[in-house]
């Protein structure tokens, strides 16, 4: 028998860049809650129950840094400040469904086990 062929692709480095952005603890909800509305901070406490104030802080800096998210503060009064998604967050969505089905399709093994 011939020997196998061994093929090696790199990861490419913007995708691992992508995966560890979407993939950080809590950012996946995060950006999940916004594909449904803008919120206000406090709206995440109902969508998101388990996330401090100050991971949630953190991450919603970080998704503004990478210009998935931003943050706009009303002008009026009282002073309100809603998060969105941008175009480049908000493009995210398709890849959201995808993994919905998918995590649907395919529940955690401790799962399968009671079925």
């Amino acid at each position: 028998m011939g020997e196998k062929e061994v093929h090696t692709e790199r990861v490419c480095a913007q995708f691992h860049r992508a995966i560890e952005l979407i993939g950080r603890r809590w950012t996946g909800a995060i950006i999940f809650s916004l594909t449904q509305k803008p919120r206000r901070f406090s709206d995440f406490k109902d969508a998101i129950p388990e996330l401090s104030d100050r991971l949630l802080t953190e991450r919603l800096k970080e998704l503004e840094d990478e210009g998935v998210v931003v943050r706009e503060v009303s002008t009026g009064r009282p002073i309100q400040v809603v998060y969105r998604l941008t175009a480049k967050g908000a493009a995210l969505q398709p890849v959201f469904d995808a993994i919905g089905q998918w995590a649907h399709r395919h529940p955690p093994a401790e799962q399968e086990a009671v079925r």
